[in-house]
């Protein structure tokens, strides 16, 4: 009757799921988990940033750019000068800017290209041009604060917006550094650049683990932090049921099950923790031993937490984005449910019959 009945549960047993193995005309493959089915899956997000982005050099923080601001001074010997009125020791030009094309226009020197030259390179262009006019006129060319080179930043940064490169914001992590840094936590946060028609993209923390990855940027590089998006779903005989984050690059199934709060220990099988995914080809073949399958397989791998080197094995085991871990009840769990409902069953007869009894006798 109680078996009719259907006895509450959180999920399929451990006999059930073994029922929906390939070797039972199923479409899952069931793997028990060791060494070699673990380095086979160990397969994590390589983020990191391609050669073409880490041989990029440092951008010169004095070559002038279309867009640039110049300030230019011009000191003459004589008293009434082509620039300088009498009485006036030197003519200043503030805020000089240069065009779209690359060109900047000084009176008496007339059109002179500033794009791709120093501050220096285009102080000798200008006195070269002056000096047929004005004897030995001295100049001074200085680089203001300009638009030439700029990368924009947005996501969790501490000021999205758009930002000039200059000499102490040439690379990466100190461009970062002057938008405010990360607002999110940094195990979870990632850093995608993306330059032209190339993306690339890496952890926050490896920027100072791996010097290589504080790449040089160059003007219109597009820089977005947002955090990792990865998740696992735990179900079953856990402490909590429901889908969770990535809490940092790498996450082993002894991690996501602390996560979630552990086994539930009134209820768990610990020999039926059983980890579902989507497994690409190519792996599944290399853990399966075999090279006949072609698409993405149904995979369950079962950790049985009691064997001598099962808690080795649960923390060596890698899980990955989209996984399922699914924990069984103990076989004593059902047990307990069945003399439950039959107990209480056995207790509602007992208190009608009473009822009854005392009904008649009124």
């Amino acid at each position: 009757m109680v078996a009719s009945c259907g006895l509450p549960r959180v999920g399929p047993t451990k006999r059930e799921i073994y029922a929906g193995s390939v070797q039972r005309q199923g479409d899952a493959f069931v793997v028990s988990v060791n060494d070699r089915v673990t380095r086979a899956t160990a397969v994590q997000p390589a983020l990191g940033f391609t050669e073409e982005f880490k041989r990029a050099g440092l951008v010169g923080s004095d070559t002038i750019r279309p867009g640039d601001t110049l300030g230019i001074t011009v000191w003459e010997n004589v008293e009434d000068g082509l620039l300088v009125n009498e009485g006036v020791s030197a003519a200043v030009l503030d805020e000089v800017q240069v065009d779209g094309a690359g060109f900047i226009f000084i009176p008496y020197a007339g059109r002179i290209r500033a794009a791709g030259n120093t501050p220096e390179a285009i102080r000798r262009i200008i006195t070269q041009k002056l000096d047929v006019q004005t004897p030995d006129p001295q100049v001074e060319v200085r680089r203001l604060a300009g638009d030439g080179a700029t990368v924009s930043l947005v996501g969790s940064v501490g000021a999205q917006g758009v930002y000039p490169i200059e000499r102490p914001t040439r690379t990466l992590s100190t461009m970062l550094a002057a938008a405010g840094g990360v607002v999110i936590e940094p195990e979870v946060a990632q850093i995608t650049v993306i330059r032209g028609d190339q993306r690339s993209k890496v952890w926050f923390q490896d920027l100072f683990k791996h010097p290589e990855f504080d790449i040089a940027l160059r003007g219109g590089d597009r820089i977005l932090v947002e955090e990792d998006t990865r998740a696992f779903t735990a179900l079953g005989a856990t402490g909590a049921q429901a889908r969770l984050p990535f809490d940092s690059p790498t996450l082993s199934a002894v991690e996501a099950i602390a996560q979630v709060g552990g086994l539930q220990s009134s209820s768990a099988d610990p020999t039926g923790v059983f980890i579902l995914r989507n497994e690409p080809a190519d792996i599944a073949n290399m853990v399966l031993g075999r090279n006949d399958l072609i698409g993405a397989q149904r995979m369950v791998y079962v950790l049985d937490l009691t064997r001598p080197n099962g808690m080795f094995m649960a923390r060596d085991f890698a899980v990955r984005d989209d996984d399922t871990i699914y924990v069984t009840e103990a076989p004593f769990a059902q047990w307990s449910k069945v003399i439950s409902a039959l107990t209480g069953s056995l207790g509602t007869i007992g208190s009608v019959a009473t009822a009854v009894d005392t009904l008649g006798g009124n």
